[in-house]
């Protein structure tokens, strides 16, 4: 009796500790519920063998974007959204920024270069259901040709807009329901380069209608991943797209951005599994991220410049001289040490060495301070002056301690007899005001969209991108000319040629003071994989799923 009593309490006991397991074994999901064990969602738990469990992916950023519509800015927390929700004609390669298949798959430009005829990929259609046709860029391409100066990235790129002198695009016509076909007025080098650029993801015309100028906060494309909801100054939250043409992609159910300023702040919620994946990462927070069993880093190919800007049509930065001095008066090799970690090298050009046409034979303004106050006493401030300084309110990747950079060139400013008052704002405030030539001197910095010298000089420094993304109002007509010309001929040995003068026109001009190419840290889970970091700084997450 003892025995069968004992029999019949093993049997009892096994059953229930496999209940007690299926209890403990419930499967996890995405969405809204919160996850009760993080740890174990890491470790890659499966449900069937096949699909990972965790689906939703956090991306930690330093700031908010500014809008969702992406024709009307150039600031780089919008696009790290936006192409994830609207798709370009043309895209980029991973890891650089040679050109592959879009929503267009084959393209031909005519022997003059007047004339690209692309054909589109069938099949697709935009997240409210309407199809993706031929008759959707035409009309796309007439809302930016004859859009206005909240349009700015189509007026830069394309000479200006539709009956401006420079305007390069002279139509876009549907040639059929799949095919479109571009006519220009000049050839323009970087023409198809240009077509994949973050700006211009092709919107749903319905929605356009519909939303009208709240498309901003409504944004209808046709890429992986659908607009959900936006919290300002907190989340934008996107969804699968059921419908995408990719077989079997994205991956990802779910895709949250979180707003967390601070990059230290955000690293503590990659720890503790709040977020997933972060970009902005401290330098000095390298070895602990490699040392980490739970993490790994991201190194974004450098394809950027951080830099001073000098507002050229105020005083006494309207004087050559006071710039010159200026640049005399800075220490990158200190900066690049105590904010860079060493992952950087000091910028002489407003382009960054990885691209053709850089040119290595300027010699950098050299840190000498007494050089710097023979300039102020010839310009005629022997006393130095007082200025304002702006310091960016939000970490970029080019410059991860706006503040901190700041103070050390208040410093600096101080030796020469230059008193700065340092000055910020929040970010959408920041550069409204910028660009509106508000500020004495501010710190900014960019990331090239594609890859071409264009995209820097001409885009950052011609008198036709003031106000758009020539924040220093900066003018010169002889540099004007020559990058005119560069986008003019094909051969791009000539274009380099072009370039290098233009840099040294720059150099003299000293409109800037160019501080760092930086390389861009991130980290991510350990389990993360198919994340590629682009040099553009706007990172498609459609392969991106967890182990």
């Amino acid at each position: 009796m003892k025995q069968r009593s004992l029999f019949l309490t093993v049997i009892f006991m096994l059953l229930l500790s496999l209940v007690i397991a299926g209890c403990s074994s419930t499967d996890k999901t995405s969405g809204d519920d919160k996850k009760e064990d993080p740890k174990k969602e890491d470790e890659g738990t499966k449900d069937d063998g096949d699909t990972p469990v965790q689906t939703e992916l956090v991306f930690g950023r330093g700031g908010d974007s500014t809008s969702l519509d992406p024709i009307t800015t150039t600031e780089g927390e919008t696009f790290k959204v936006t192409v994830n929700i609207f798709e370009t004609l043309l895209n980029y390669n991973d890891g650089d920024t040679s050109l592959r298949e879009g929503l267009a798959t084959k393209w031909e430009a005519s022997e003059d270069g007047l004339e690209y005829t692309l054909t589109l990929r069938e099949g697709v259609k935009f997240h409210d259901g309407t199809d993706f046709n031929a008759d959707a860029v035409v009309f796309n391409f007439d809302r930016w040709m004859n859009g206005d100066s909240d349009q700015f990235p189509y007026y830069t790129m394309f000479g200006g807009f539709k009956g401006d002198e420079g305007h390069v695009i002279k139509e876009v016509v549907a040639v059929d329901a799949k095919t479109v076909k571009f006519t220009l007025t000049r050839p323009q080098a970087p023409f198809l380069k240009n077509l994949a650029m973050s700006p211009f993801g092709i919107a749903s015309p319905a929605a356009l209608k519909e939303h009208g100028d709240k498309f901003r906060e409504n944004p209808v494309g046709t890429g992986p991943f659908k607009f959900v909801e936006w919290k300002v100054n907190d989340k934008i939250v996107l969804e699968k797209n059921q419908d995408y043409w990719m077989t079997g992609y994205p991956k990802l159910e779910r895709v949250i951005f979180k707003a967390i300023p601070e990059n230290s702040a955000r690293l503590n919620a990659l720890m503790t599994g709040e977020i997933d994946l972060m970009d902005g990462v401290n330098p000095s927070d390298l070895a602990q991220i490699e040392g980490s069993a739970d993490l790994q880093l991201f190194k974004r190919p450098s394809m950027n410049v951080g830099y001073v800007g000098l507002t050229n049509t105020r005083k006494p930065f309207d004087n050559k001289l006071v710039r010159q001095a200026l640049n005399h008066a800075v220490d990158k090799e200190a900066i690049i040490a105590a904010f860079y970690g060493g992952l950087a090298q000091p910028a002489k050009n407003p382009m960054p060495p990885s691209l053709e046409g850089y040119n290595d034979d300027i010699e950098p303004y050299p840190y000498d301070l007494k050089k710097a106050k023979e300039l102020l006493v010839e310009a005629g401030y022997p006393d130095g002056f007082e200025m304002e300084l702006w310091a960016m309110p939000v970490p970029r990747p080019y410059m991860p301690e706006g503040m901190k950079v700041a103070e050390v060139l208040q410093s600096s400013f101080a030796e020469i007899g230059v008193k700065a008052k340092i000055v910020t704002y929040d970010w959408g405030t920041y550069l409204d005001k910028t660009s509106k030539g508000e500020a004495d001197a501010f710190l900014l910095g960019w990331t090239g969209d594609n890859g071409d010298p264009d995209n820097f000089i001409h885009t950052l420094l011609d008198k036709d991108s003031i106000g758009s993304n020539n924040y220093a109002y900066y003018s010169n007509d002889e540099l004007h000319d020559i990058l005119i010309k560069a986008q003019t001929i094909t051969d791009q040995a000539e274009r380099n040629k072009l370039y290098k003068k233009a840099q040294e026109i720059v150099h003299e001009d000293a409109p800037w003071i160019p501080l760092v190419h930086s390389t861009p840290l991130l980290a991510g889970k350990k389990n993360l994989t198919g994340f590629l970091p682009h040099p553009t700084g706007s990172d498609i997450l459609t392969k991106v799923e967890f182990k």
